[in-house]
């Protein structure tokens, strides 16, 4: 009775410690003295809040002129801003316009947006690695904005960049244009 007694708290102690070697941790690696031991570690870049774009603020104005003649002026700066970490991290901005009115948008009322040009000129800022290449270098490469245009560009690089620029309107306004202050949209997007 003495031994089995004994024998029962034996066989518990013996499961007991089963559980307690089972619970131990594996070893990645053992190696012998002068051997190169491995641990293979990860890590994650995560990606940022991706392609985007920033417009100015409106109503902008950019000047006053007469029928006839031509009105022109900077609309602010426009930034793209690419934070997907991407290993080819190219983009294309885009833009276009509608139709300018003023009053009631008559045809009288109105300047059609074949009537107003655009032209992004160089980068004013950048960052990152890469080749930025504007739309439109200068006035003489001005496009009109009755369809979309490129505005700017990334052709190569990869990881995080941004790039800024100061684009110029050019309203060809109608000898047959009435007086008031015309408002219509210029849009940009990227992609």
């Amino acid at each position: 009775m003495f031994n089995s007694r004994y024998g029962a708290l034996w066989a518990a102690a013996a499961v007991v410690t089963v559980a307690t070697v089972a619970a131990q941790p594996a070893r990645a690696d053992t190696c012998a003295a002068s051997t190169t031991c491995s641990t293979t570690v990860l890590f994650t870049v995560s990606a940022g809040a991706g392609l985007q774009i920033t417009v100015p603020d409106g109503p902008v104005s950019v000047g006053t002129g007469s029928p006839g003649g031509s009105i022109s002026g900077q609309i602010g700066t426009v930034t793209v801003s690419d934070a997907r970490t991407a290993l080819t991290a190219t983009w294309v901005a885009q833009v276009s316009a509608t139709d300018f009115t003023t009053g009631g948008g008559t045809p009288a009322e109105t300047i059609a947006n074949s009537r107003i040009s655009y032209w992004s000129g160089p980068a004013t800022a950048t960052t990152g690695t890469g080749t930025f290449v504007p739309g439109q270098a200068n006035a003489a490469s001005a496009v009109v904005l009755d369809q979309v245009r490129v505005a700017f560009s990334k052709t190569t690089g990869s990881g995080n960049n941004s790039a800024a620029w100061a684009p110029t309107i050019v309203v060809d306004v109608p000898a047959q244009a009435v007086a008031g202050t015309y408002t219509g949209t210029v849009r940009h997007s990227v992609a």
